[in-house]
C-alpha cells in the first residue's frame, strides 16, 4: 500500500490531519523515499498518540516514529534509514484455517500483524522488503517495469545471453586462432634452441 492510502483511511481521525502529514512526508523524503511511497504504517494501541511508518527504498528500509501531538509543540517525527544488511527481521509466520489467514513477521522490534485482506496487504509488503534485502527487483518496481524504465534493464541481460551462446560458435572459432599462436609461438622458441643445440 502506498502511503496516501495508509493516510486516507486512519483509525483515529487526528493521526492525519495536514500538520502531521507536513511533518511525516519531508522526514520520509529526506531518508530518500519516493513521494508516495510503497510502506506499511504500524498503527499501534493508541494511534491518536504515536505511530510507526516502514517505507521501502533502495538504499534501506525508513523508519519514522510519528507522534501525533506534543505538547507545547505539536507533531513531532523522528526517522532513521536502516540500511538492508543492518536490518532486524524475523520469520514470516502465516497460519489458515477455514478459509481464513493469519500472519505475523518480526521487524525491527515491531511486530506485524494481519488477518484475511490485511494479512494479503502484509505478505506483500514483507515479500518486497526481502526482496529488498536479497538484491531481487521488489515488486513496485516490476509493476512499474514493464511500461518503460524496467524494459531496459531487462532487454539489456536477455540480449545478453542470446549473444552469447550464438557467439559461442563463433567464439569457439575465434577462440581458436587467438589459441593457436600461443603453441605456435612455444616451437618458434624451441625451434631456435634447437637449432642452437
Amino acid at each position: 500500500m502506498r502511503l496516501s492510502e495508509w493516510m486516507a483511511a486512519p483509525p483515529h481521525k487526528d493521526s492525519v490531519s495536514p500538520k502531521i502529514r507536513a511533518v511525516i512526508e519531508p522526514m520520509i523524503a529526506m531518508l530518500g523515499c519516493e513521494p508516495d511511497p510503497a510502506c506499511w504504517v504500524l498503527w499501534g494501541d493508541d494511534p491518536g498518540v504515536r505511530y510507526t511508518v516502514f517505507a521501502v527504498n533502495d538504499a534501506g528500509m525508513a523508519q519514522v516514529n510519528v507522534r501525533v501531538n506534543v505538547p507545547g509543540e505539536g507533531p513531532r517525527t523522528s526517522g532513521k534509514l536502516i540500511r538492508w544488511n543492518r536490518i532486524q527481521i524475523g520469520d514470516l509466520a502465516v497460519e489458515m484455517q477455514g478459509g481464513h489467514r493469519i500472519l505475523s513477521l518480526p521487524l525491527e522490534g515491531q511486530i506485524l500483524r494481519g488477518t484475511d485482506e490485511s494479512a494479503d496487504q502484509v505478505a506483500a509488503f514483507v515479500l518486497d522488503v526481502l526482496a529488498a534485502i536479497d538484491g531481487r527487483p521488489r515488486a513496485v518496481q516490476a509493476a512499474a517495469g514493464p511500461a518503460g524504465p524496467g524494459s531496459g534493464p531487462k532487454g539489456a541481460p536477455q540480449s545478453r545471453p542470446r549473444s552469447a551462446p550464438e557467439g559461442a560458435p563463433k567464439g569457439g572459432s575465434s577462440a581458436a586462432p587467438s589459441q593457436s599462436p600461443r603453441p605456435r609461438s612455444v616451437p618458434l622458441l624451441d625451434a631456435p634452441k634447437g637449432s642452437s643445440s
